[in-house]
């Protein structure tokens, strides 16, 4: 019985920049190399070609000229002249020619000795015969006259007077110069080429490690940031644009996620001490009285302590659980009349306010003043901040909320008069725990949250809240955006 394995998965391999970068740029390198090499050879090894085509062509009209001019005074292997004349016109051409009878054989040759070792050969594979009278151009030896490879114009002569066949011209020149430069040229080029990829992998590897070494420095420090060392930030590299995006990203991030972190033990802390409090209290109480240190006459105050205490306890957790949902929550907004609903807000404190005599001053336009947000969470802002101003108010006092329109937000500021807040308690007013009334001793009232659910909720609907105290003179003032 056969057993199966399941085949496992190979994990993809990794290269590194360094290796991905060299091997794109040798790559694109080479491809440019041959792509350019090869099409500048072939238009030079052309250019040469019809260089050499034409230089033929010019060559075999001069001796087809003169041939026709000497053919009237007798054969073309007697002219002495004739031959002067094409030895003249090869050198200065750079070719060589040869003039055939009607059989093929050889009566005139350019070259400066004579009697001519050409002279007297023999068409052998009957070449001359077949050629047509438009000539005919080719590329190869020409046997038992030329041993290198040369470029081959064959033509026919006729006399431009009596147009009759004087014979066939044979105009050479060897390819072996040209072959040459072609050498030259490529091994130029290869070298070039070849300098030019050094100097480009040289330039690749410098770029890549010092574009790399940042990276390795950010992965280096978030290694360290594993590992619980949230005040580990990246230097400033100056490499790209790129980069210094990235860097300032990370720090960013490290920032942030120290702060959360800082908050974090901040919050608990804060909450382990609000709990203890309450808590110690209701464990003392009951002890008192189970241990009978409170005797029983007293057992209903402390049970009503017990209570109280227990009920703060409740509204902390409340609070807590409040402001976890409004940091996580999703703001629907809407139009609603800002207006209306400090005065609904305000009448849930009539009882407080005539037990204070304070003098409430309503300051707000005639028409409605309608502005976009989540009308629950607004009226909880207000809530807070009323109860605030009303608790920290001096007895008979006045106590003034204004409405007022600026450009595109409308300033809703409550004021009250009491006690100053200190300059350094300002800062640290919309934290959360924070409780700036040091007098109050064991007030069961106060949490220290409710300012901080007033920033939260502010800020979920991208809003400002701010504070001035001077002279006994508090105002908040927070803004909303005005509904179109």
């Amino acid at each position: 019985m056969k057993c199966f394995r399941k085949r496992q998965k190979r994990a993809p391999r990794l290269y590194s920049y360094f290796s991905r970068q060299l091997l794109t740029t040798v790559s694109i390198l080479l491809l440019a190399f041959t792509l350019l090499g090869t099409f500048f050879i072939s238009l030079f090894f052309n250019h040469v070609s019809n260089m050499n085509t034409a230089s033929l062509r010019t060559t075999a009209d001069a001796v087809s000229s003169l041939a026709s001019a000497y053919s009237t005074m007798g054969d073309l292997e007697d002219i002495h002249d004739l031959r002067i004349s094409l030895t003249f016109a090869s050198e200065v051409s750079g070719t060589d020619a040869v003039i055939c009878d009607d059989n093929g054989v050889i009566i005139l040759c350019s070259c400066k000795r004579f009697p001519c070792q050409h002279l007297g050969m023999a068409d052998e594979g009957n070449t001359l015969a077949m050629l047509p009278d438009e000539g005919m151009i080719s590329t190869g030896r020409i046997s038992n006259l030329y041993e290198d490879e040369r470029y081959v114009l064959m033509q026919p002569l006729y006399s431009k007077h009596t147009n009759e066949r004087l014979g066939t011209m044979i105009v050479s020149a060897p390819t072996g110069e040209t072959h040459q430069l072609m050498q030259r040229l490529v091994a130029i080029f290869l070298y070039t080429a070849l300098i030019i990829l050094l100097l480009a992998v040289l330039l690749s590897s410098v770029l890549a490690k010092r574009e790399t070494r940042p990276l390795k420095v950010m992965a280096n420090a978030a290694r360290r940031f594993a590992r619980g060392e949230l005040s580990v930030r990246v230097p400033p590299s100056h490499t790209t644009v790129e980069i210094a995006e990235l860097e300032s990203a990370f720090n960013s991030m490290a920032t942030s996620l120290e702060q959360s972190e800082s908050l974090r033990r901040e919050f608990v802390a804060n909450v382990s001490h609000e709990l203890k409090t309450p808590m110690t209290t209701i464990a003392g109480f009951l002890d008192g009285m189970l241990d009978g240190t409170i005797p029983p006459e007293l057992h209903p105050k402390y049970m009503r302590a017990v209570s109280d205490e227990t009920r703060r306890l409740s509204r902390l957790v409340r609070s807590m659980l409040e402001l976890t949902r409004l940091q996580s929550a999703q703001v629907q907004k809407v139009k609603f009349d800002i207006c209306e609903l400090m005065s609904r807000v305000l009448v849930t404190f009539e009882q407080k306010i005539d037990a204070k005599e304070l003098q409430v001053d309503l300051q707000v336009p005639d028409k409605a003043v309608n502005v976009m947000g989540d009308p629950d969470k607004i009226s909880q802002v207000v809530f807070n901040l009323l109860d605030n101003a009303v608790k920290f108010s001096t007895q008979g006092a006045p106590l003034t909320l204004a409405v007022k329109t600026s450009g595109s937000k409308a300033n809703i500021s409550i004021t009250n008069i009491g006690q100053t807040i200190p300059p350094e308690e300002q800062k640290l007013i919309f934290d959360r725990f924070h409780k700036g009334d040091y007098s109050r001793g064991m007030n069961k009232d106060g949490l220290g949250l409710g300012l901080h659910l007033v920033k939260t909720i502010l800020a979920s609907h991208g809003e400002d809240i701010a504070v001035t105290s001077a002279d006994g003179v508090t105002t908040f003032t927070f803004t909303m955006t005005l509904a179109k």
